[in-house]
């Protein structure tokens, strides 16, 4: 394994497993907390008042390209590695993966949908069970690879913030959040509102990780190619970066960590340019508390963002930050590199310095997470 590059992926999902909410509820709930059924060959999830199917090109992972679309839809049909955290340690394994942060699937990647129940009681039953399968099941079988992140409660600033410190006592290592709240009916950034969760966050010294499409407008995709979507996807941090950048959170909370995943760095640059430059403008008759410090110096503060396979983007890390800049493989969606993820890093780091590589494949994600990568003897940067 010589010549590996050492890689911490900040950006891996999870196919939740059948048994994650049944096997850690009441009898009288098992019913209404999601669950698996199979209808017409297929199976999905079901729960009170929803069903969804959460499959197809969330777990295509070693599947040739020309077999992608809906499937598949069923567990026996993806590779092992997607919702077995076992045999997804051999696979990061073999393509040189030595840590993951890792987000949900079926509650969406912060946890959104239980915000959506009526019943908050059962919702709130349903983030505790999430959060317990992470700490108790999943990152128990590869604790020196896993980073234990969990979700916590979009609808309530002080129940997310109670439950934050919970897993924090049983080991989370990060918060999986919100782009932005106000896109899906939530109070924003700007309120005050979250101010405990943020709070709680920093005090804790925990990264707050956001993920592209974690609080997007529910919107038809009946006239749109998905590809579109996807690859315009970036779009979604872009904004919400730039919201964060501009708001009291990271002037209030100095020190609080902020992580986006999934959004690229190819628009970095130009966006702080412009951000600033609006900041300069609009200052006054917005009435900005603390204009003195600017929309890009949050950035380089506060902010880190990941990269899968970005080579424009990483022509201009100087112009960003080279020690905020992360690496991603997306597993097992289709984003993923994987099985090809060293040959895929290999082209990326052509004449990249090897200190900067360093940076960017793990040491500043062993930095942030405070999570130090077990790597085999022998292994070291390509």
């Amino acid at each position: 394994m010589l010549g590996v590059y050492k890689l911490f992926s900040v950006d891996d999902h999870i196919i939740e497993p059948p048994g994650v909410w049944v096997d850690r509820v009441p009898q009288a709930y098992r019913e209404r907390v999601p669950h698996v059924v199979e209808a017409d060959g297929r199976q999905s999830w079901v729960w009170e008042g929803g069903r969804e199917m959460t499959m197809g090109l969330n777990a295509v992972a070693g599947k040739p390209r020309e077999q992608w679309g809906a499937e598949p839809a069923r567990f026996e049909d993806m590779i092992p590695g997607c919702y077995d955290p076992v045999e997804r340690r051999k696979d990061f394994l073999s393509n040189g993966i030595f840590a993951s942060v890792a987000f949900p699937t079926l509650p969406g990647f912060a946890g959104r949908k239980f915000g959506t129940f009526e019943d908050k009681d059962l919702a709130l039953l349903c983030v505790r069970a999430w959060n317990d399968f992470i700490l108790d099941e999943w990152c128990p079988a590869a604790p020196e690879m896993y980073v234990p992140m969990t979700i916590a409660p979009v609808w309530d600033a002080e129940l997310a913030a109670a439950e934050v410190v919970r897993c924090v006592e049983k080991g989370s290592r990060a918060l999986c959040w919100m782009e932005d709240p106000a896109n899906i009916g939530h109070p924003g950034y700007h309120s005050g509102y979250w101010d405990p969760l943020f709070a709680t966050c920093q005090e804790a010294d925990i990264p707050v990780c956001m993920h592209i499409g974690g609080a997007l407008p529910v919107v038809s995709l009946d006239n749109v190619i998905p590809m579109v979507e996807i690859a315009a996807a970036f779009t979604s941090a872009a904004r919400s970066a730039t919201n964060m950048m501009v708001s009291p959170i990271p002037r209030k909370f100095p020190n609080i960590k902020l992580v986006w995943s999934e959004g690229g760095i190819g628009w970095i640059t130009a966006a702080l340019e412009r951000a600033d430059r609006q900041w300069d403008r609009h200052q006054y008759w917005t009435h900005i508390p603390d204009a003195d410090v600017l929309p890009s110096q949050v950035a380089r503060r506060n902010m880190w963002f990941c990269m899968i396979e970005e080579p424009v983007g990483l022509k201009y890390r100087h112009d960003f930050a080279v020690d905020r800049i992360l690496c991603e493989s997306d597993y097992p969606h289709s984003d993923t590199p994987y099985p090809n993820t060293q040959a895929a890093f290999k082209e990326l780091f052509a004449g990249v310095p090897a200190d900067e590589v360093e940076l960017m494949t793990h040491r500043n994600a062993e930095e942030l997470f405070k999570f130090p990568m077990t790597v085999p003897a022998g292994v070291g940067n390509a």
